[in-house]
């Protein structure tokens, strides 16, 4: 069901440029029960709710191959072979210069199952000098919203620890909201995640 009225003011960010190499082949492109690829079923919630979603893709792909919706902004740069870090700067140096969000929604390509009502609630908090994260039986998850006034520090990043230095830097203004929704935890790494309950 379409959002009758799409956030306005946070856009998405999916990070799709790993490698796949604890999974054995390439999982974005895994054909899901429902005929949709891995990558489609991740991208289908922020593309229903958020008007602005931009994708980080490896530099030598395109969103064609992959079977992409028109709309989806495509972020590419040589650097996001090196890690999570490397894919959020890229993005994040693109969001800085061409998005007027106050907030931007980090989601991961292999996370296919968070629901609609917790991505409501974590958008509910967004704001430009917050963190908004989720959190499942005390265990943090995804998607993590930060604030505008954070994008110059994910700009910088570099490395494959992700958003983690910046979240231990601005602890004050992270916000954790606890959802019963497993799906902010479940990844998938290796073909036996699938088979999870």
């Amino acid at each position: 069901m379409a959002s009758e009225c799409p956030a306005q003011g946070v856009a998405a960010l999916m990070l799709a440029a790993g490698y796949s190499r604890r999974f054995g082949a390439d999982k974005r492109r895994l054909v899901l029960d429902d005929g949709r690829s891995l990558l489609a079923a991740s991208l289908a919630l922020p593309c229903s709710m958020l008007e602005e979603v931009w994708l980080v893709l490896r530099p030598d792909e395109t969103g064609a191959e992959l079977g992409l919706s028109a709309g989806i902004r495509i972020v590419q740069h040589p650097a996001t072979a090196q890690g999570m870090g490397h894919s959020l700067a890229a993005g994040a140096e693109c969001l800085l210069a061409e998005s007027s969000a106050d907030a931007v929604a980090i989601f991961l390509a292999d996370m296919p199952l968070i629901r609609r009502n917790s991505l409501e609630a974590l958008l509910a908090y967004a704001s430009a000098e917050k963190i908004v994260m989720p959190s499942y039986q005390g265990k943090r998850g995804h998607p993590v919203l930060f604030g505008r006034d954070f994008w110059p520090q994910l700009a910088a990043l570099s490395g494959d620890a992700g958003a983690r230095t910046v979240l231990q830097q601005n602890a004050e203004a992270v916000h954790i909201v606890e959802l019963a929704d497993p799906g902010v935890l479940q990844d998938i790494d290796t073909p036996e995640d699938l088979a999870r309950p």
